[in-house]
């Protein structure tokens, strides 16, 4: 399947109602079936991830698929870890590619007994869940922190709690903040000093929760107000004071002319003459879900640009660096990878390139598709191949661009 994008409009006004976010979603999801809460969540994201977590935490079977649920994969092996009975978790081809070692090894460091199915290292795992103990632990803080946030989402309901130690430089950290915060909103005590967790064992409390808008989903309404002429956007249900990192992005917009005003009913998108950045640099660890939205946006602007804090952006649906370098090459943009875990462009681009009939592959990565999909506010038109991709996280990506008067066919 392709859809192809293209904005004969240059002006964006009107109002998205954007995703629930996924991220918070799929953590409470896993708090609340530890709470025992009485209480469904509510406005729950309608992301891929999200619906196949549910469907698992509500199933009468043993074996599950997650797809391309990379969360999905990490918080449910920790949390069918310690619930007893005899469990299979399998995903797609890349799910079977990308690697689950670590935390398989910390939780049976803990008295867990998982084992690998096919290849060790890898999804799919067996798990018997039993009774676990706590004690000191000691992780490697630069790998993805949701192994993190799904130790520290089982932590109180183990024996004895959990002290766990971060070695090397921690990435994400604003995610594993959010973890915390959420877990401390159920009930839980938690000390964070220096590179030390520390979570006695402890009950949670249920408590009704509401899921706030997606801040990740809300950066391609933030590119696209930069690359249009003129923008009057109403990102409805958003709040500039979120849990949430990426929140982070609306003062990095500013450099770019966006102004985000807080509404009652959400947070709306303006936009100011600026000085555009000459050359811009930015540390994306503790936001790597956006900043292929801002890779895309900095070609498309013609702006050089040296982003670092990349390094987990290899292990996602893709490799998010090798996905960009190809995917804007195509459109006449040069990137290479100055060190591991950061992408550079000098600004040099192939006009002709740029302007021609371009095809972008999606490589099963929602965020590819959602971060390119904008150029064509810029070339006039991008056809995106396997386009359904973002119903992982923003299902309805495609029919919120027709509602600015984008065409998509």
């Amino acid at each position: 399947m392709q859809y192809t994008i293209q904005a004969t409009k240059k002006s964006l006004t009107g109002e998205i109602t954007l995703p629930t976010s996924k991220s918070i979603s799929n953590r409470v999801l896993i708090i609340n079936a530890l709470a025992y809460s009485p209480f469904p969540v509510q406005n729950l994201s309608d992301s891929d991830d999200t619906r196949v977590m549910e469907q698992v935490l509500n199933a009468n079977s043993d074996k599950f698929d997650i797809g391309h649920a990379g969360t999905a994969m990490r918080f449910l092996t920790a949390f069918l870890s310690k619930i007893v009975g005899k469990w299979e978790i399998t995903g797609s081809e890349r799910m079977q590619q990308r690697p689950i070692k670590i935390l398989v090894d910390a939780l049976n460091q803990l008295g867990a007994k998982i084992e690998y199915i096919n290849n060790p290292g890898y999804p799919p795992l067996r798990i018997w869940g039993s009774n676990l103990k706590g004690g000191r632990l000691e992780l490697d803080g630069s790998i993805s922190s949701q192994y993190i946030s799904a130790l520290l989402m089982i932590a109180p309901s183990i024996e004895g709690g959990l002290e766990l130690t971060l070695t090397n430089r921690i990435t994400s950290a604003s995610y594993i903040d959010l973890t915390l915060s959420l877990m401390a909103q159920y009930g839980i005590e938690y000390k964070w000093e220096d590179n030390v967790i520390t979570i006695k064992e402890q009950s949670y409390q249920p408590i009704p929760y509401v899921v706030e808008a997606d801040w990740s989903g809300a950066s391609y309404w933030y590119q696209m107000a930069v690359l249009a002429n003129e923008a009057d956007i109403l990102l409805k249900g958003l709040k500039l004071e979120s849990l949430q990192g990426d929140c982070d992005q609306a003062k990095w917009f500013e450099n770019f002319g966006i102004v985000s005003t807080q509404e009652e009913d959400g947070v709306r998108l303006s936009k100011k003459e600026v000085r555009l950045p000459e050359n811009y640099v930015q540390n994306f660890v503790e936001n790597p879900d956006i900043a292929q939205t801002f890779a895309v946006m900095c070609v498309c602007k013609g702006i050089p640009f040296h982003f670092s804090g990349l390094e987990t952006l290899k292990i996602k649906e893709t490799d998010r660096i090798n996905a960009l370098i190809t995917e804007l090459g195509k459109l006449g943009a040069e990137l290479y990878e100055p060190q591991p875990g950061e992408l550079a462009w000098n600004g040099n681009i192939d006009e002709v390139q740029f302007y021609s009939d371009v095809e972008i592959d999606t490589y099963h990565d929602h965020r590819i598709a959602l971060a390119f999909a904008p150029v064509a506010l810029i070339n006039g038109s991008i056809s995106i191949n396997n386009p359904m991709v973002i119903t992982k996280s923003y299902p309805g990506y495609w029919a919120d661009l027709k509602k600015l008067g984008i065409k998509v066919y």
